[in-house]
């Protein structure tokens, strides 16, 4: 059976009508863009591959390798897709493999009908076209009116930079997704309706207002592909059932080594962890190292800016405004806390020898595996407790089954 080229359409992102682009290595290094589905169209009825041929055909093994990375990279990767890439999109060859590798690894997800690997997916393309974004300017204006109703650039004085404005309907839709105090709209200057998005946290212009277009990247992929999932029939996700098979293993290898960060209870926190939260409640200076740490560990736990700012709150040098600031910017840099090496160096390890039985194991690095440990335990344990509960149900059914029958 041969599936029409309609089976590939994206989603259209505001505004409606995009900018003409016509640079086909734009196109090839953006393939998410709305224009780029025209150009995706042509690469594959103009070198007469078909869906079936994506799939099978030797000589585009090249193009299913990238996809695979793709894919890989964004189950792996916390970061997403590496915005690097070795394929030479200057040359014909090169720009059809990053084109279809976009679209190989799209179905391929899209077939798995499963939602944790589509998430993890449009995070890692978002995340990319973040980065790309952020560095590309020659082509920055012409992207962000594709994702945006438009936007105005002024020379920022004394400087070779640009600083951009977005229209404030854009930016209060875009920016309650988007962590950090930069991104409330009391804290950007604002004339006329225009958002002026200022250099921050080591940051141009252009990379502040590419993470707004991280978003409508996300929202645009999002769409498409549950769209896409409502749409496609049991045969046409069979045609990707081996890379569906193998993309879903590695991903349920990864959930398992993870632990769901945002299911962290008192029980399951670190000690070095534990410690710092204590002494700043009891008004215990903890040193610059403690802090730091506090606030990352915080974030990798997935604990909200204000719940982390508020284990501050009886510092004995506590100010609101530095104290918020400064979170923002942890969790805006995403900083990764520090190990159990470079705590005990800082004076934050509060566990001796012996203490701490899961401490004391040699494998024990980091206050994240810590967190693991504790919390796969616990799960494995309500899931024994869940499967003698119905064991208990069933014998107990069974029993009064029994009772009936005789009674009878």
């Amino acid at each position: 059976m041969k599936y029409p080229l309609d089976t590939l359409s994206l989603a259209m992102p505001m505004p409606l009508t995009p900018p003409v682009i016509e640079d086909e290595s734009v196109l090839a290094r953006y393939p998410f863009l709305p224009q780029s589905q025209d150009f995706i169209r042509s690469q594959l009825s103009g070198n007469g591959i078909t869906v079936e041929g994506l799939i099978e055909e030797p000589w585009l093994e090249d193009i299913r390798r990238r996809g695979s990375l793709r894919l890989v990279e964004s189950v792996v990767h916390s970061e997403g897709v590496d915005s690097a890439t070795t394929v030479d999109i200057s040359s014909d060859v090169g720009r059809m493999t990053e084109a279809l590798s976009f679209l190989h690894a799209m179905l391929v997800v899209c077939a798995s009908f499963e939602d944790r690997l589509l998430n993890r997916w449009v995070e890692g393309e978002a995340s990319r076209a973040d980065q790309l974004f952020g560095i590309d300017r020659p082509n920055f204006e012409t992207i962000a009116r594709t994702y945006l109703s438009d936007i105005r650039a002024e020379p920022m004085a004394g400087t070779t930079e640009i600083v951009y404005h977005v229209p404030m309907v854009d930016f209060l839709e875009l920016c309650p997704k988007i962590t950090g105090g930069y991104w409330r709209l009391v804290n950007r200057p604002v004339e006329a309706g225009w958002v002026r998005m200022d250099p921050a946290s080591g940051e141009t212009s252009q990379q502040r207002t590419a993470r707004l277009l991280k978003e409508r990247v996300r929202q645009s992929l999002t769409t498409d592909c549950t769209d896409r999932m409502a749409k496609m029939d049991d045969a046409f996700a069979g045609l990707f059932a081996d890379p569906v098979d193998r993309i879903l293993g590695l991903l349920s290898e990864r959930v398992t080594a993870e632990m769901p960060m945002s299911a962290a209870v008192r029980e399951d926190w670190p000690p070095c962890f534990e410690s710092a939260v204590a002494e700043l409640s009891q008004g215990i200076n903890v040193n610059h190292t403690g802090r730091v740490f506090l606030a990352a560990m915080s974030r990798a736990m997935g604990h909200t800016p204000e719940l982390t700012m508020s284990f501050f709150e009886n510092a004995p040098d506590y100010n609101a405004e530095t104290t918020s600031y400064q979170v923002a910017h942890i969790y805006e840099r995403q900083y990764t806390p520090h190990g159990c090496s470079a705590l005990k160096t800082g004076a934050r390890c509060p566990v001796s020898q012996g203490d701490d039985r899961l401490c004391d194991q040699e494998w024990m690095t980091h206050p994240l595996k810590y967190l693991r440990a504790k919390q796969r335990r616990r799960y494995q344990e309500e899931s024994l407790s869940d499967a003698a509960d119905e064991s208990a149900e069933r014998t107990e059914g069974a029993s009064e089954t029994s009772e009936t029958a005789d009674s009878s």
